[in-house]
């Protein structure tokens, strides 16, 4: 953190430093009253605070700081359109939101994507409002590496049904009655409900859903719908596709609206 503030980015990491600190609980006050008054020509001063709040919550606010650091270096702060956005209030908003009950801390899986989120909303093309961005931190703040893992799946293997998530995923067969059939289907439950994957549905040339067509000759059945059915194909919804673009996507090409596919 100290490298980078003592090199040509220095003002810029620091005011991106001051929002991130200033969300945190138990620094946010005496924080903001530094982001208050300080300019420039206090940068040693500012170093010194910054140090000193370090070493108070050494473990948590490593992994913040390192964050801060990580966006920086991956930004282009020498493009004016990206230095103004990363000046904004709207940006400094999601900061504070991201760092405020850094839920990252859980894994670094989760501190990936919501350093991935900072990046490509700092330097990536217009695709959704900072409202949807707002919506994406929420995300990673509840889900958990096992909804991210389902996630991941469905991007790579559109049209997988449950049966070939969990093969992709665990590989093992359990019992229907198991625990471990009852946690699965939560998180498509969650997922489903968080409109982030849904089962697969036909649309007509202008993007309307179609009714599916009546299964006829399909008998009944004595048992209960599988939690592991081979029947239904699930892909990401449009919300889905742009979560993937901008958390589990490291600077990705462009992502059109429609059926274009993000490039891995």
């Amino acid at each position: 953190m100290e490298d980078a503030l003592n090199s040509g980015k220095g003002p810029k990491v620091a005011r991106f430093a001051l929002a991130a600190l200033g969300s945190i609980p138990f620094v946010g006050g005496a924080i903001a009253g530094a982001a208050g008054a300080w300019s420039e020509a206090e940068q040693d001063h500012f170093n010194k605070i910054l140090r000193t709040w370090l070493k108070l919550q050494e473990d948590e606010l490593k992994e913040i700081g390192q964050t801060i650091t990580e966006v920086m270096m991956r930004v282009d702060t020498s493009d004016e359109k990206i230095r103004e956005r990363i000046e904004s209030p709207e940006y400094l908003s999601l900061i504070r939101k991201c760092f405020r009950d850094w839920s990252a801390a859980e894994s670094e899986e989760k501190r990936t994507l919501l350093r991935n989120l900072l990046c490509n909303a700092a330097a990536g093309e217009k695709l959704c409002g900072d409202d949807i961005i707002r919506l994406f931190i929420e995300w990673v703040d509840r889900f958990t590496e096992g909804h991210f893992a389902i996630i991941r799946t469905v991007y790579k293997n559109q049209g997988i049904t449950r049966h070939g998530m969990w093969q992709a995923i665990n590989g093992d067969q359990v019992r229907e009655d198991s625990a471990h059939a009852d946690l699965f289907k939560l998180l498509i439950h969650d997922l489903s409900i968080g409109h982030v994957i849904r089962q697969h549905r036909d649309t007509d040339y202008h993007g309307n859903f179609l009714k599916a067509r009546p299964q006829t000759g399909s008998g009944s059945s004595r048992y209960v719908k599988s939690a592991f059915d081979d029947d239904k194909e699930y892909e990401l919804t449009e919300l889905g596709r742009w979560f993937v673009h901008y958390t589990m996507n490291e600077m990705v090409p462009k992502l059109t609206d429609g059926k274009q596919k993000a490039e891995q």
